[in-house]
């Protein structure tokens, strides 16, 4: 083997022999391996090829995402599962880990112990939710990867609630965005993400003042390939509850934000998907500039202390398939239902889905979005469905 080192020294002796048998006359030519040892030369050793940019718009990703959960509590009495919620989210297991990234929105706290700061007039209507710490273990059994704490009951217990729920849902390897400041964050394959919960809640980012945060969906945007929004808000419940107000909504004497609007100025800043909830009922879907909007996902797991009666327990999976630049590629709703004392059990009459399309029809008329029977959505613009 030719150490580099001696290169110059051989090609010279190289030279050297050339000149010598052609005499002084006439130019001298180099011995072809001379040649070959020189052009080698002249490329570092630690040379690496040349990498092409990865074409994000061919890349693929699936997203599913859900609505309320609530897997039990323990205050201000004993209203947990038999089983302490081993099996609750058993049924809709396998729909959730086919997606490559799960959400949902969790109502309530994970807390042991502790003492709420507002009291129940009437303990046994009492809407107060503090789940064992350790059921976040089943969350992530079931596939959850990231989890919205933007509501108005994951303050139940004040933000030493909402502390401890960030704690539990840590120690699990689930993230988690809803205190102000609190985003979530993380990289998987080729992608990297962001996810922003919003709610009218204190404390948490402001749906009703959300323009103060578009520079932070701009700024997510631009160093993240994919940007998720969540929101609590909306007029809740079958009275009112299932249109879109298109303007400022109320629950209670309260605000709970103009949803719609929300949603179109986060796409325009720069978000990629945007999933509503809160309303405790399922809502119409909209596809914006390629984006889409779930404008309400109902309850999904929520084990007494909140009405599954009629729509309410209507449980709808939202999935969408984006593609590596945030663009929607195409979604489907699979339905399913609660009936207690079980957790979500698959719906053969699809009550969600056809709920969920029939309001986007009513809502959003003149949209291109196409709804078909069997649960699936597309921009309009492709395949058929």
């Amino acid at each position: 083997m030719i150490n580099r080192r001696n290169q110059g020294g051989i090609l010279c002796g190289l030279l050297l022999t050339a000149i010598l048998l052609n005499g002084c006359s006439g130019s001298a030519k180099l011995p072809a391996a001379a040649t070959t040892i020189e052009a080698k030369a002249t490329t570092p050793a630690n040379a690496k090829p040349a990498i092409a940019p990865i074409d994000k718009t061919t890349l693929r990703v699936t997203i599913a995402a859900t609505g309320d959960i609530m897997l039990g509590s323990d205050y201000p009495e004993d209203r947990l599962p038999d089983d302490d919620g081993a099996a609750f989210l058993a049924s809709v297991t396998a729909e959730l880990q086919s997606a490559d990234i799960v959400f949902g929105n969790l109502e309530g706290v994970l807390m042991d112990g502790g003492e709420p700061e507002k009291t129940c007039q009437n303990p046994k209507a009492c809407y107060l939710f503090r789940t064992p710490s350790r059921y976040a273990a089943h969350l992530a059994s079931a596939g959850f990867d990231v989890m919205s704490l933007a509501n108005n009951h994951a303050v139940d217990f004040g933000e030493a609630g909402r502390d401890a729920s960030m704690r539990a849902l840590q120690a699990v390897g689930i993230l988690h965005s809803g205190r102000e400041g609190d985003v979530a964050l993380w990289s998987r394959g080729d992608l990297s993400y962001a996810l922003i919960a919003f709610s009218p809640t204190r404390g948490s980012h402001d749906l009703l003042d959300y323009e103060k945060y578009l520079p932070q969906i701009r700024e997510l945007a631009a160093i993240n390939d994919i940007v998720i929004v969540s929101f609590h808000g909306g007029a809740e419940g079958a009275d009112g509850g299932e249109r879109l107000g298109f303007g400022m909504e109320y629950a209670y004497g309260e605000k709970r934000g103009d949803v719609v609007a929300f949603a179109h100025a986060m796409i325009d800043a720069g978000a990629d998907l945007v999933i509503g909830h809160g309303p405790h009922i399922p809502r119409a879907i909209e596809i914006y500039k390629d984006r889409a909007i779930a404008y309400s996902l109902g309850n999904f797991a929520t084990y007494y202390g909140i009405s599954v009666s009629d729509t309410k327990g209507y449980a709808p999976v939202l999935r969408v398939e984006l593609d590596g630049t945030g663009k929607l590629i195409g979604g489907s709703v699979a339905s399913y239902i609660q009936v207690r004392p079980g957790g979500p059990q698959p719906d053969t009459q699809q009550r969600a889905w056809k709920m969920i399309s029939e309001l986007s029809l009513l809502d959003f008329p003149d949209a291109n979005t196409r709804l078909s029977p069997d649960g699936r959505f597309d921009a309009g613009n492709g395949e058929s469905l």
